[in-house]
């Protein structure tokens, strides 16, 4: 079946009549009047009806009851058709891709990471929170974020790839441990991480294994707060090795600090299937993580 509506045709009718004539309809749609009347013409030969009544007195223009029933329908094929050729002109929208970080993790390194990954992957939105493991835990069971990278004890669980993290017990550089028995009457000043974190978790059982007291002098929900208060002499902490400062002084096994096997980053998935988009991210971070790591163990 062959419809006889041409788009431009109607569009000339209907400025037509928005217009109040065939002059000022001819500069609407930039065509010669002589062109307008033609098309109009041959738009009413088309559909086989009568659209348009001239006052030969007042030079006017009216509608039939046909043009009245046409010009309804071709404002609403116009508004489609102009509606079609914005969404095949609009870029496609980017897919989101909703990542967890740790609070620990979420530095300038990480950040390089993720910028590195927005800028070579325009298609995709990515969405990134942080937070600590045993949340993002939580969001990927409620289905609020894709992927997540979780500090977790080696083998907790399945993951998509997953790394050995190294632990050292450090203290301040401008102060002296030895007076740092960890006694009733001289309990050891721990700066840690909040409840759930794996750190303060190895921590605390490293102290209560050795029957050293203890005390939390420093409690932060932020890493830099640690950094600051073991850098400050405020406490001793157990941190990761990337996160060991210049201002920390690493604490041996001699002063009573045992050494911790290492925990784990995994790039833990909530969903049994990725979407391609979640999957080009994990592919990603495994590499660059990968990559970053084997850099800080020859270094």
């Amino acid at each position: 079946m062959t419809l006889p509506f041409d788009l431009d045709l109607l569009r000339t009718f209907a400025a037509v009549i928005d217009t109040g004539g065939f002059t000022r309809a001819a500069e609407r749609v930039h065509l010669t009047q002589s062109t307008v009347s033609q098309q109009v013409k041959k738009l009413e030969t088309t559909i086989g009806h009568t659209l348009l009544l001239r006052e030969k007195s007042s030079g006017s223009i009216r509608l039939t009851e046909e043009g009245e029933l046409l010009l309804s329908y071709a404002r609403r094929l116009l508004a489609v058709a102009e509606e079609a050729v914005d969404a095949l002109a609009r870029k496609p929208q980017p897919k989101p891709v909703r990542l967890g970080v740790p609070e620990d993790f979420a530095g300038r390194r990480l950040i390089d990471l993720l910028t590195g990954f927005a800028g070579a992957s325009p298609q995709i939105r990515l969405d990134t929170v942080s937070g600590w493991s045993v949340e993002l835990k939580r969001l990927l069971e409620a289905g609020e974020i894709d992927l997540a990278l979780i500090k977790r004890e080696p083998g907790d669980g399945a993951c998509l790839a997953s790394w050995p993290e190294k632990l050292v017990w450090v203290g301040s550089r401008t102060r002296s441990h030895d007076a740092d028995p960890g006694t009733s009457q001289n309990p050891l000043p721990l700066a840690l991480f909040p409840s759930g974190c794996i750190y303060r978790d190895r921590a605390i059982n490293s102290m209560e294994k050795q029957g050293r007291r203890w005390h939390v002098a420093y409690a932060s929900q932020g890493l830099m707060g640690v950094q600051a208060a073991v850098a400050s002499g405020l406490g001793i902490s157990l941190l990761p090795a990337d996160a060991v400062l210049p201002e920390h002084l690493p604490l041996a096994p001699e002063a009573g600090f045992e050494p911790q096997p290492d925990t784990e980053l995994a790039l833990v998935k909530g969903r049994p299937k990725l979407s391609p988009e979640c999957r080009q991210l994990a592919d990603f971070l495994i590499t660059s993580i990968g990559g970053v790591n084997a850099a800080a163990n020859c270094g």
